[in-house]
């Protein structure tokens, strides 16, 4: 699946979980399953605790991520001591 058919999967709707990215047909936000990931559960343990989801939609959803974060400036918060 290229990059295009991966972000399709991801909408966002003013009216679904006050405009965040969801998976689309879901309100599972991806903030919410990026999190997941984060914490450490396995792909596995999600699509078996939302069978609605697939791979691709969790796949989507780091796509998501990296591209938001493409063009993101970060200034440190502060100097690092020398």
């Amino acid at each position: 699946m290229n990059n295009e058919d991966l972000l399709e999967r991801i909408t966002i709707n003013p009216k679904v979980m006050v405009g965040k990215p969801v998976i689309r047909g879901t309100r599972l936000t991806v903030e919410y399953i990026l999190g997941l990931l984060a914490h450490g559960t396995v792909m596995e343990d999600i699509l078996q605790e939302y069978p609605c989801l697939e791979k691709d939609d969790i796949y989507a959803c780091r796509l998501f991520a990296s591209k938001t974060l493409e063009d993101a400036s970060f200034v440190p918060l502060k100097a690092e001591a020398s």
